[in-house]
């Protein structure tokens, strides 16, 4: 035990701060980039089973099925394409802002080249760093990443600056279970039973990828334009991954930050690993 503490201080003494903050940096984004990777080859997989399995049941020809598979793939170039594109602020107007909270805000939003109305999430990178929000954030993210089905708010973009977070989120019109109860005041029997069943469902649905919510309340209820229910804000959201852990990165940055500030006033080691999140 002794020799391996000693090994380990042998080897902070031989790297300056600002090494050590880079190889932890570098690592974070290593991380990132390769389980993203994965996380798209398993969706664009799963998307073509899905096209097989479809036209399997619907008994398409030969011809009929190669044309199917010639139009998903134009599908999946354009959408590469579209992954692959740099977006910010600037390429977004905002309308009006629609909520706040403890880190950002949540502004409603039209794209300036099409003119389709988003939901934008603000998360101010200072705040999160100063409440040790890391973990929560990247695991915001990485559920509606993964996440692809109608109980769960959409994600389309996120993007970021110096200063914030940017998630570009589907807008739903219906507003939250917090303001029909408010409207409403009692809620009939039928209607209960139904956003209950709809609400079991859609917990059920992020357990399934073994995500856990931690904020359920009808503030977090989003309906859609039909009334359907939709959860939103995972900013206390958890997963198994190492990453959603806020001791993953309080390992990885315990670092004099004074001295890192001095150096050149470069960043400190946390604000380095939320650039990469």
């Amino acid at each position: 035990m002794a020799s391996s503490e000693g090994g380990q201080a042998t080897t902070s003494s031989l790297y300056s701060t600002s090494t050590l903050e880079s190889a932890r940096k570098a690592k974070v984004s290593m991380e990132t980039f390769y389980e993203n990777l994965l996380i798209q080859d398993r969706d664009r997989s799963n998307r073509w089973k899905k096209l097989e399995l479809s036209m399997e049941e619907m008994g398409l020809s030969a011809e009929e099925r190669e044309e199917h598979r010639q139009i998903h793939a134009q599908k999946e170039t354009q959408f590469l394409r579209l992954r692959r594109s740099r977006l910010g602020k600037k390429d977004f107007k905002c309308l009006k802002i629609i909520g706040r909270g403890a880190f950002g805000e949540v502004a409603l939003v039209q794209k300036q080249d099409t003119g389709h109305v988003y939901a934008m999430k603000i998360l101010r990178k200072a705040d999160m760093l100063e409440k040790e929000q890391i973990a929560h954030a990247r695991a915001e993210r990485d559920i509606l990443v993964e996440a692809d089905n109608p109980w769960v708010v959409k994600m389309y973009y996120s993007f970021q600056d110096s200063v914030s977070l940017y998630l570009i989120m589907e807008f739903l019109p219906g507003g939250d279970m917090m303001t029909l109860l408010m409207k409403k005041d009692i809620l009939s029997e039928d209607v209960t039973r139904f956003y209950i069943a709809e609400t079991v469902l859609a917990i059920d649905s992020i357990h399934t990828l073994n995500f856990i919510h931690r904020d359920i309340k009808p503030d977090n209820l989003l309906l859609d334009a039909k009334g359907h229910i939709k959860l939103s804000d995972f900013g206390l959201c958890t997963g198994l991954k190492r990453g959603h852990r806020t001791d993953f990165y309080r390992d990885l940055n315990n670092v004099d930050l004074c001295n890192a500030t001095r150096m050149h006033e470069e960043l400190p080691a946390p604000c380095c690993i939320i650039c990469h999140i």
